[in-house]
Formats: structure tokens, C-alpha cells, sequence
């Protein structure tokens, strides 16, 4: 994470410590969440349907690591892909995204393609989780020594949990491994009665699975801690061995 000093950590440390400050953050988020808060912004033209706070801490991560590959499961309207190729090119070099989606929509591809960012983007059509598309991914990260891996599609338990453990093991020591919407988990029963997600089936309880399979992953608390509002609760994975 960005340099602190102990002063700054201690306040961070204090501030997530409190119970009233979290709850009041958890009210703030829930209450926003009725009215889709995350749809209100775009980045360089392009809506990413993100809380401003994840999107700070995300260039923080990427700054920090300085990856050669981002592998995002999740494309939508492509904001956010456009986001990490923009930090990219302000940090330099030939670092790329590559973007994995199950229905890249004609209109959104269109406008990904056309954008001053698309140099540093790439992106396959298909299910995450197919051993086809897996295939192809682990053939773009090959040889790259940072690698970065972000999981936004499918937000079941089953799905999350298949491309945590396809995806995990191309991420490189000192990177991370980002879940988001593992909220999901901390919100009411039903909150989501039109999506196939829930409490009790989400990344939240796909992410504790995993991380009882393997000791290469470690929550980064620090990230939420400084955030407070934030869609990725425990999601915040260091890589912290080979």
C-alpha cells in the first residue's frame, strides 16, 4: 500500500477499531445501495460501476505492484478497464489488461476499441471459468513477472470459488488478488432477489473456502481498514509465496 507513517497507521488502526464508525459506514453503505450509488460515475468517458474508494485503493495496489499483466473477469460497460490501463500508462512500460466477460455487448466492445486506452486492453469472450477461455488467459500471462488478477463476474459461491482456483495460482508473489462484491455476504437476505447470489452463497464465502485450501493468500485488512466504504470486504488478497 502508498507509504504511511506510523502516526497515519495508528489513526487508520483506531479508526477501524471504532464500532461506531464501522456501523455508521455500514448504514451508509446499505442506504446508498438503494439507490445503485455505484452507477454514478464513469472514468475517461466510460461508467464503472465502482465505489470511488475501491477505485483510490485499486491504483494504490497497482502503483504499489507495478504489474505487467491485470487479469479482470468482469467487463460490462469497460470502465474499469479503461481505469487500470490508464494507471498503467501513467506508470509506463508495456504492461496490458486483459479483460474476460461472458457477454462482451457489441456497443460496449465498440467503445472500448475506439478509446485512447484500448493499446494497453485486450479482451475474451466467454465464461471465466470454461477450461477453453482458462487456457487462453494462462497463454498471455506466460512469462510475465507480475501478475495481478481481479474477479468481478458471476458473483456465486460456486463460480467465485472455480476462478479463485483457476486464477489464483497465476498471481505472482508481492501482487494481489482482488474480490469484489464480497459485500454481498454482509448485506439482508433477498437484498438481491432478481440475481442467483445471496448471503450464505456470494465471493465473501467463496474467498474463506479457497483461503482454507491454501497459505499463498493473505486478507489485507489494512485496505478495507483505511476505506471503511468499500464493496470488497475481505477481499483484499496478498500473495505472499511462490
Amino acid at each position: 500500500m502508498a507509504n504511511q507513517s506510523p502516526k497515519d497507521s495508528e489513526l487508520i488502526a483506531r479508526m477501524a477499531a471504532d464500532p461506531e464508525i464501522r456501523k455508521l459506514a455500514h448504514q451508509l453503505f446499505l442506504a446508498t445501495c438503494r439507490y445503485k450509488y455505484s452507477y454514478n460515475f464513469s472514468w475517461l468517458g466510460r461508467p464503472i460501476i465502482q465505489y470511488p474508494q475501491d477505485m483510490i485503493a485499486m491504483q494504490e495496489l497497482i502503483y504499489e505492484v507495478r504489474p505487467d499483466l491485470i487479469i479482470e473477469t468482469g467487463i460490462a460497460h469497460g470502465g474499469s478497464l479503461i481505469f487500470y490501463a490508464s494507471v498503467l500508462e501513467l506508470i509506463g512500460g508495456e504492461s496490458e489488461i486483459l479483460g474476460i466477460d461472458i457477454d462482451i455487448r457489441p456497443h460496449n466492445r465498440a467503445e472500448i476499441e475506439k478509446h485512447r486506452m484500448a493499446k494497453r486492453i485486450r479482451m475474451i469472450q466467454g465464461s471465466s471459468i470454461d477450461d477453453g477461455i482458462a487456457e487462453q488467459v494462462y497463454a498471455s500471462a506466460k512469462g510475465k513477472k507480475k501478475v495481478m488478477v481481479i474477479l468481478d463476474s458471476n458473483h456465486t459461491h460456486a463460480h467465485v470459488l472455480r476462478e479463485l482456483q483457476l486464477y489464483g495460482k497465476l498471481v505472482t508473489k508481492g501482487s494481489y488478488l482482488v474480490v469484489f462484491d464480497t459485500v454481498v455476504e454482509d448485506m439482508s437476505k433477498d437484498f438481491f432477489p432478481d440475481r442467483p447470489w445471496d448471503v450464505g452463497d456470494n465471493p465473501k464465502t467463496a474467498v474463506r473456502e479457497y483461503l482454507r485450501s491454501t497459505d499463498r493468500f493473505v486478507v489485507q485488512n489494512e485496505v478495507e481498514n483505511k476505506l471503511l466504504l468499500t464493496v470488497a470486504p475481505e477481499g483484499y488478497l496478498k500473495c505472499i509465496k511462490d
